[in-house]
């Protein structure tokens, strides 16, 4: 039997003392012929080579709660003087390589010098779209962050950014930040891996961040599966005041439905948590599947006005915005 490289604990409802996995759901591995099966079949939309973006200038601190798109799953939650941000990568790939991999067609929605101070990092998950070292070198030497993220991860973190201060949980157990600051790890359906070695090795997870501006919650990667987890999170947690929430990189279905949720599932995980607002995040960034790069925001809003919600309470979110969690305003960028 391989060993965990990361992580050594006892076994549990969702660890077998070796690898982690999603108890009661549709397995995430997928074998060989799988991944053929997908690839030859050359289903992939063309996307742009790159989408121009203006770069929000944040202030160094906020005292509500504010969110801006970043790119991807990276954004900046500014709440009550804290200034979070999550699965940070301003990489151009997310890859383990420089020059192979997928690259992204946006760029950040915040440049990294005009970075307010960053106290905290959460992290959802090692996959390379999520968890990218250089990124957390430069936030280490610049910032000098707390980390937060699931078992094991921070094995890999620290090999990586020996300085790196990582606290790290189980799914359901709450983290101290600062005062007054803490998050939650939340279940999610997915998987994780750096390597094809190490498949499952270091736990994936959301954030339910509680601020004393609000709350807020960061889904991480998650399909949506039996829905439980997300059900269990409103009646253990609460509903959140804000969610983020992924809509991309969910096709095709019949092989991605048990780690992305594609719009509709969305919004179903939007009602069941009862969240007040979302943005929808994990998109029209990187290129990893093959929906067409527009198509997320397009079907998400398709889905909240079938659902009969009103238009601004779940919106894609878009490199380089801002959104005012509180007030369900959102407020354009500039420079």
């Amino acid at each position: 039997m391989a060993r965990n490289r990361y992580y050594e604990g006892p076994p549990s409802d969702h660890f077998d003392g070796t690898r982690f996995f999603n108890p009661g759901q549709q397995s995430t591995d997928a074998g060989l012929s799988a991944i053929l099966r997908w690839k030859l079949a050359r289903g992939a939309a063309r996307w742009p080579a790159s989408v121009p973006v203006t770069p929000a200038m944040p202030d160094a601190r906020v005292a509500g709660l504010l969110v801006t798109m970043v790119g991807h799953a990276s954004t900046l939650i500014q709440a009550a003087g804290w200034n979070i941000l999550t699965d940070p990568v301003w990489s151009m790939r997310a890859s383990p390589f420089t020059s192979i991999g997928p690259k992204r067609v946006t760029e950040p929605g915040i440049r990294f010098e005009d970075l307010p101070p960053i106290d905290v990092v959460l992290i959802s998950h090692a996959h390379y779209d999520h968890l990218d070292l250089a990124t957390l070198r430069r936030l280490q030497a610049a910032h000098d962050p707390l980390m937060a993220m699931p078992l094991g991860n921070d094995a890999i973190i620290r090999a990586g950014v020996p300085d790196a201060r990582c606290v790290t949980g189980d799914w359901w157990e709450a983290l101290s930040l600062a005062e007054g600051l803490t998050t939650t790890l939340t279940p999610a359906y997915h998987w994780a891996n750096r390597w094809p070695s190490d498949v499952r090795m270091a736990l994936w997870s959301g954030h339910f961040l509680a601020t004393p501006a609000g709350t807020i919650w960061f889904a991480g990667d998650t399909g949506y599966g039996d829905g439980a987890i997300f059900t269990a999170l409103r009646e253990r947690l609460g509903s959140p005041d804000a969610a983020l929430i992924p809509i991309g990189a969910y096709a095709p279905r019949w092989f991605m439905a048990p780690q992305h949720v594609d719009p509709d599932a969305a919004v179903k995980i939007f009602q069941d948590v009862g969240a007040r607002r979302a943005i929808g995040i994990h998109w029209g960034t990187f290129q990893l599947t093959d929906e067409p790069r527009g198509e997320p925001a397009e079907l998400l809003a398709a889905a909240a006005r079938a659902a009969g919600m009103e238009a601004d309470r779940f919106v894609a979110g878009e490199v380089g915005q801002v959104y005012d969690m509180l007030d369900n305003v959102p407020m354009r960028a500039s420079r």
